[in-house]
């Protein structure tokens, strides 16, 4: 089976880990901090707080804005549920709002429109690592006073406008799961460059403990801590960071690899009747954390073709399932017809295999069993 994503280890990072297991330490030690410094360097912020998974690092950032009861996150439906779920966790809504039809990402104009009074942050999704339209964001979050946090869960290592991603947005998520752009096996990151923010990120990620005297209430000594919120265990250890920072050298090279079977598959699919390759917008250098086709539902049955695919040894998948389609969301009250344009997607949606390892005689298969299946599932 040909995965739709996979992590790509090799002995460099298998070396990293083994130097992290020799040293004095596993947990919260060095490499965490290194790792931290690398992050901020490369995403051009001055802050950056590692967690110990992408779902972790949305907590934290919503945290980290003051998200309670009453409030509520604006974001796209089409996105893995964390992005919803971390406000929920908070006691907070969420508002959908519906996504552009040509990069799948969250439409500025739907967003506008369905702001209300309780939205203390806009989330847009860099979705299959393209950008959202940041500008638009960062204007729409100046005009009511809202957060802007950037899901780049799927962009680490992506440019708007000449711009990196993580310099863009009040704070930043990244996940480092082992299909992204780089792995820690599970984590991710918030960036940021708000001193306030910064602080209690690294607060709530560690039981919201306090250990420098000069923000404590009060002072005993050398042994002294203060816990001054509710915060979780959400560490990521001196294991995971090694690797990370090992695969964090090695993104540029990851990331030509995905521009270059991102660009074999649209020239390979781009003039397929019924067929839409993925677009990109002006001045954006996706991430290219997936490769999705949308299939003309007139021409295709997307699960004839998904099941014929996955006969012939590709791990395809559907990237997403609307947000406020699964149950737990209709039992808040969510129906079906709130983001047309969102859902019409899901509709035709089908993600092919795009990792850096592929090699080039996986590439071709992939190139080759897509167009017959798609021309034996022709209606």
């Amino acid at each position: 089976m040909i995965p739709y994503g996979r992590q790509w280890i090799d002995e460099d990072d298998i070396e990293a880990v083994a130097r992290a297991l020799r040293s004095d330490w596993l947990t919260t030690g060095p490499e965490v901090e290194a790792f931290e410094r690398d992050l901020a360097e490369y995403t051009g912020a001055r802050y950056a707080v590692v967690f110990s998974s992408g779902t972790a690092a949305l907590h934290g950032a919503y945290f980290a804005a003051g998200i309670g009861p009453g409030d509520a996150i604006l974001t796209s439906p089409v996105t893995f549920a964390a992005t919803a779920n971390a406000a929920r966790f908070l006691g907070a809504d969420v508002v959908f709002a519906d996504v552009d039809r040509n990069t799948v990402n969250l439409d500025p104009a739907s967003a506008r429109e369905r702001l209300d009074r309780r939205v203390k942050a806009i989330v847009p999704v860099d979705f299959a690592g393209h950008p959202a339209d940041m500008d638009a964001f960062r204007q729409l979050a100046s005009d009511t006073g809202s957060v802007l946090i950037s899901d780049a869960c799927h962009s680490l290592g992506a440019t708007y406008r000449g711009r990196p991603v993580g310099m863009l947005a009040d704070m930043t998520v990244f996940s480092f799961h082992p299909v992204k752009g780089i792995t820690t096996g599970e984590g991710g990151a918030v960036v940021t460059d708000d001193r306030v923010f910064y602080r209690r990120l690294v607060q709530f990620r560690n039981h919201g403990i306090e250990r420098d005297p000069e923000f404590m209430a009060d002072y005993h000594g050398p042994w002294y801590h203060e816990m001054q919120l509710l915060g979780f265990n959400y560490r990521l250890t001196d294991i995971q960071c090694a690797l990370g920072r090992s695969q964090l050298a090695k993104l540029p090279r990851f990331l030509d690899r995905r521009r270059e079977i991102a660009a074999r598959y649209t020239e390979a699919f781009e003039r397929i009747e019924g067929v839409t390759v993925p677009a990109v917008m002006p001045d954006v250098q996706p991430a290219w954390h997936l490769y999705v086709l949308r299939l003309d539902p007139d021409l295709y049955d997307r699960r004839a073709v998904f099941e014929a695919l996955r006969e012939r040894g590709l791990g395809v998948q559907v990237h997403y399932i609307p947000v406020y389609w699964h149950p737990y969301y209709r039992s808040l009250g969510y129906a079906r017809g709130l983001c047309p344009v969102a859902e019409d997607y899901y509709r035709r949606c089908i993600s092919i295999p795009l990792y850096p390892a592929l090699d080039e005689s996986e590439v071709q298969y992939v190139i080759r069993s897509v167009r017959s299946v798609l021309e034996a599932h022709r209606k």
